[in-house]
C-alpha cells in the first residue's frame, strides 16, 4: 500500500477528501499545542502537511475537502476550525463545511475517504476514540464512482471555510 504523500506526489489533477467525523487524534501534537491555548504552534505542528500540499497544488492539482459535522460542533471541530487557515488554506486546499444534518439524504461511504483523480481512493480507519488505525486502497470503479459522487454531492451543499460559523 502506498503511503499518502506517495499518493499525492503522483496526483494529476486532483485529490478530495470526504472527512466524516466529529473527532480525531486528540494526543496529537497539534491538538495539545491548541488547547493549551497556542495557535500558531498548533499550525506549526502541521508545517510538513502544508508543505506537501502546498507542492501539490502548485502543480495544478486541485485539493478539496469536506467536513461533515455535528452542529453544535465538538471541541475536536472547533480546533479544525481554528487551525484551518493557517494549515489547509494556504497550502491552496479548498475547504468547506457540511452540518450533518443538511447530509441526512446523501449516500455516503463508510469512512472517509481520499479520492485521487476519480481513480483510486483510499479509505482512513479509525477507532471509536479517533485514534488512526489503518488505510486501505482501491481502483474498484464502482467504489472510486460512489465515492467521488458523495463527495460531489456534499461539496455542492457545503459551505466554504470564509463563510462557515461555527
Amino acid at each position: 500500500m502506498a503511503d499518502f504523500s506517495e499518493l499525492l506526489a503522483t496526483c494529476k489533477h486532483s485529490a478530495f477528501k470526504l472527512e466524516m467525523r466529529d473527532q480525531y487524534m486528540t494526543g496529537d501534537p497539534g491538538y495539545r499545542a491548541w488547547e493549551a491555548g497556542d495557535l500558531d504552534e498548533a499550525v506549526r505542528q502541521y508545517a510538513d502537511w502544508t508543505d506537501t500540499a502546498r507542492m501539490a497544488t502548485e502543480r495544478g492539482v486541485a485539493m478539496r475537502r469536506v467536513r461533515i459535522v455535528s452542529e453544535p460542533v465538538s471541541t475536536y471541530i472547533t480546533f479544525e476550525h481554528a487551525v484551518t487557515p493557517g494549515v489547509n488554506l494556504t497550502a491552496g486546499e479548498a475547504i468547506r463545511w457540511l452540518p450533518r444534518h443538511r447530509a441526512s439524504d446523501l449516500a455516503l461511504p463508510g469512512n472517509d475517504v481520499w479520492i485521487f483523480d476519480d481513480r483510486l481512493v483510499q479509505f482512513c480507519h479509525f477507532a471509536g476514540d479517533g485514534a488512526w488505525t489503518a488505510n486501505d486502497e482501491t481502483e474498484d470503479p464502482a467504489t472510486v464512482k460512489l465515492c467521488a459522487t458523495a463527495f460531489a454531492s456534499a461539496w455542492d451543499r457545503a459551505t466554504d471555510h470564509a463563510e462557515y460559523q461555527l
